[in-house]
């Protein structure tokens, strides 16, 4: 089974940092990529960053550009997520979750919570005003 485990939320101040961890097990494979998204009590869950791991390519939400960064340690099989100059708007819990390719791949679209194959439980993060 392949289970994804995404820890570090918390609370902080609006201006502060995090920095999520996702730490992959079962990924047997070496073309993957691991995306972080998030979801806000009565909202849709959104795309907030992707890395690929064959390449190490990523994806940023227009709304985090500038702010996050995501990065890689592949021989861990873990993603981190650091977060700079939070907002209360980024308040939600973050969920990581991996897509795998075996064979031909088509266009992968990062933002989109259907493109993945497995998911974590997801840390809160909450950022007070």
């Amino acid at each position: 089974e392949v289970q994804l485990q995404a820890s570090g939320g918390g609370l902080v101040q609006a201006g502060g940092s995090l920095r999520l961890s996702c730490t992959a097990s079962g990924v047997t494979g070496d073309d993957y990529a691991i995306g972080w998204f998030r979801q806000a009590p009565g909202k849709e869950r959104e795309g907030v960053s992707c890395i690929r791991s064959s390449d190490g390519t990523t994806y940023y939400a227009d709304s985090v550009k500038g702010r996050f960064t995501i990065s890689s340690d592949n021989a861990k099989k873990t993603v981190y997520l650091q977060m700079n100059s939070l907002k209360p708007e980024d308040t939600a819990v973050y969920y990581c979750a991996t897509k795998i390719w075996v064979g031909a791949r088509g266009t992968f679209y990062p933002s989109l919570p259907g493109q993945f194959d497995f998911w974590g439980q997801g840390t809160q993060v909450t950022v007070s005003s």
